[in-house]
């Protein structure tokens, strides 16, 4: 649904600013064919992240909703820079703007952007990649406001250097929000711990659990939004297989619980590892030692 108002709209857009000759309202209009674009782009990478894993891709696909929340960012940035050349242009050359058409398709690209937004906003939180969509609405639904004050301004004072100096106040806001979105995708496909996760409080928390002496080696990492994974080393008493498998189920319903930690792999040990740098990560805890090194 949101995919075909932005359609429809854009189509208006290009049309009305064609006809007004409003920077402002073309460069909506181009806004809202990336917007387009990201939300075709993140309905396929949805589709495609369903498929099952296969012994190539043992994740299966999740990581396409990483790749194309990051391909939404980059063209928010690219089209918002393009925009303030444009704008750059009319700042040293003003042309006439017909502001009642200008004023009139904002209005309604107002409007549809807003019924856009609403159809996203309750999903935005649990998937970046739908986050980035709709940015893509929230990013057009300020520029039609921005368009709507040049068209009044325009219509009232006929001071036509409003039109650039909008456009950039728009591109400025956007890549604002591109950029984070574009920091966080980069940080999941780095691997990064998520923000949420303290890996001192985890190897603190893991060490808490009767039995456990020491966890160490411990990595944490998105898979895609909401979905998390960790390896681990955890030093155990010396203790049957049957004990052992207790604290295995301890350890993994406490990340589960505490952490949103799903999918963990834990390598259970008696004597601590001493492969050196081919696993280590500086962060340690034990009953008697908690800290980093």
């Amino acid at each position: 649904m949101a995919l075909a108002i932005t359609l429809v709209m854009m189509v208006a857009e290009v049309i009305g600013g064609l006809l007004s000759n409003s920077l402002a309202l073309l460069s909506d209009a181009g806004h809202m064919l990336t917007d387009a674009l990201a939300l075709g782009l993140s309905f396929f990478a949805m589709k495609f992240a369903t498929m099952p894993a296969t012994e190539r891709k043992t994740f299966g696909f999740y990581r396409l909703e990483i790749l194309a929340a990051l391909a939404n960012g980059t063209v928010l940035l690219l089209m918002s820079l393009f925009i303030m050349y444009q704008a750059y242009g009319r700042l040293l050359a003003p042309q006439p703007v017909e502001g009642t058409l200008m004023l009139g398709i904002a209005g309604l690209g107002l409007l549809v952007n807003v019924a856009g937004a609403l159809f996203l906003m309750k999903f935005r939180e649990a998937n970046l990649n739908i986050r980035g969509a709709f940015l893509h609405i929230i990013g057009d639904a300020l520029s039609s406001v921005g368009v709507i004050i040049g068209g009044i301004i325009i219509l009232y004072t006929g001071w036509y250097l409003i039109d650039p100096i909008l456009s950039i106040v728009i591109a400025v806001a956007i890549i604002i929000g591109a950029g984070a979105l574009v920091i966080e995708s980069v940080g999941i496909l780095l691997e990064s711990v998520p923000s949420h996760i303290n890996l001192v409080v985890v190897a603190e928390a893991i060490s808490g659990i009767k039995g456990v002496r020491e966890a160490y080696h411990i990595h944490v990492w998105t898979i895609t939004s909401g979905v998390y994974a960790l390896s681990a080393h955890v030093l155990i008493d010396d203790q049957p297989v049957s004990v052992s498998r207790e604290v295995l189920d301890e350890i993994r319903s406490l990340l589960s619980r505490k952490f949103k930690i799903l999918h963990s792999t834990i390598q259970l040990e008696c004597e601590k590892c001493d492969m050196g740098q081919a696993c280590s990560l500086p962060v340690q805890a034990g009953k008697n030692r908690a800290g980093t090194s």
